[in-house]
């Protein structure tokens, strides 16, 4: 039934209005000092010789948007409860409706089902919470709950807007300066502080000032620049914020990766090899997949409009290169190669299908991804105003994976990050136009 919207307090009615209000308060948060330094090598604020670039990037909300909305089943006998839900942390499920019907979480049994998509969503709780309270007042009664579309679109826990402002400075052709600072609102500090069904204090939202994880895609990179500084401003926020598929790297691959593309092009170089080089200076399996994709691309070859997007995240290094061709006026996204090392491939099937799954979810997220707000309420409702890549707009995909990585990393996560700033440095490759604020659809027409 439709009992999530009556049962749900909306977190952020009563506490925010306009979107272009929300932005600037996230913006404003590099009026203060930064809480996280997450790199700082050399001297990056001081004055170098040679070309400075320095620009201003942004991203907006995002929901999850999974194919199932959040859904629960429960069945409580009095002293004993037993919940149905697909979910991310089934302990966490357990303990929180142990807690909201009054038992030990060892009288809880939770059967962990498929979760028709999750990307951090369904590690929320909230929803089972709700079902188990609605059991508890009917004991002896199975309970199903189901939220519509529309309820899962406007009461989610939101990827956090993020704004970045990076400084360069390229001599002889090589990258002396890298100076990033970010503004976002902290999903860590929210996710630990919240009470997932109780309205957002002002406290929560503020979220204190330090959270390396939203540096993530920018001081982490096996980059070999001599000046290398990455600092986060945690920004407050009242609209609720949490995991979405990759997280901080969602937004930082984009921002740091598009800005080394910048930085190749202020440097006169190609900018494959110009990643391949601040590579090979410090991690090898990075280089071997940056020159893997240049090779399955057959990147240089020309006539066609590629650009490149590498993002080392959560252990693994991913590299990409989209092809966009222009077809009337409307920008369709062809052709999509990536090469990942994850060190041992223990399901090759299932990395490519992450692999390819993870690019076509960051792709859908930059050509078309935008939750805004208007007097404190999310402004869409469904697919047709938040909608993702369709079967006959999904690029074709070619995928390596390497095991050169001296351990396991990570697959769910990392095929989302390089998937932005490639199709983003494809789009300048096409059009000269270098967009710095996402969904691209605000600056192009796509199929």
């Amino acid at each position: 039934n439709n009992c999530g919207s009556l049962l749900a307090n909306n977190k952020i009615s009563l506490l925010i209005s306009e979107a272009d209000q929300i932005l600037a308060e996230i913006e404003s948060a590099f009026d203060a000092e930064p809480g996280t330094v997450g790199r700082d090598d050399g001297d990056a604020g001081a004055v170098q010789d040679g070309t400075e670039i320095s620009v201003l990037y942004s991203v907006p909300f995002l929901a999850h948007a999974m194919i199932e909305p959040m859904n629960a089943t429960t069945l409580f006998s009095g002293d004993a409860l037993e919940v149905w839900s697909g979910n991310q942390a089934p302990i966490a499920v357990q303990t929180a409706c142990a807690e909201e019907v009054g038992v030990a979480a060892d009288n809880v049994t939770l059967h962990t089902l498929l979760m028709g998509g999750g990307s951090g969503r369904r590690s929320e709780t909230d929803c089972a919470i709700l079902a188990a309270r609605l059991a508890k007042q009917m004991p002896n009664v199975p309970i199903k709950l189901t939220w519509s579309r529309e309820e899962d679109m406007r009461r989610g826990f939101y990827r956090p807007a993020a704004f970045a402002r990076m400084r360069g400075v390229v001599r002889d052709g090589q990258a002396i300066v890298a100076d990033v600072a970010y503004a976002a609102p902290s999903v860590m500090n929210q996710t630990m502080a919240r009470d997932s069904v109780a309205p957002i204090t002002a406290e929560q939202a503020k979220g204190g000032g330090r959270d390396t994880e939203a540096l993530s895609g920018a001081y982490d990179q096996p980059y070999g620049i001599p000046n290398y500084r990455v600092r986060g401003h945690v920004a407050s926020s009242a609209v609720p914020v949490g995991y979405w598929r990759s997280v901080g790297a969602s937004y930082g691959g984009f921002f740091f990766d598009s800005f080394i593309d910048e930085m190749a092009h202020a440097a006169g170089r190609d900018p494959l090899e110009f990643r391949l080089e601040l590579a090979q200076r410090e991690h090898a399996p990075s280089a071997k997949v940056i020159e893997a994709v240049g090779e399955m691309s057959n990147w240089g070859q020309g006539g066609r409009a590629l650009g490149v997007g590498f993002t080392y995240s959560f252990g693994s290094p991913v590299a990409q290169v989209v092809e966009v061709t222009d077809e009337g006026g409307y920008i369709r996204l062809k052709n999509v190669w990536i090469a990942a090392d994850v060190g041992v491939a223990l399901d090759p099937g299932n990395i490519e299908a992450q692999l390819t799954g993870g690019a076509i979810f960051g792709l859908s997220a930059a050509v078309m991804g935008d939750i805004t707000f208007a007097q404190g309420e999310v402004q869409q409702y469904n697919f047709p105003d938040y909608d993702a890549l369709r079967m006959e707009t999904t690029p074709r995909f070619e995928v390596q994976v390497f095991e050169n990585a001296d351990y396991i990393g990570g697959v769910g996560e990392i095929g989302t990050p390089p998937a932005a700033p490639a199709l983003g440095n494809a789009l300048f490759a096409l059009t000269g136009k270098r967009i710095r604020e996402l969904p691209f659809n605000k600056s192009f027409d796509f199929y």
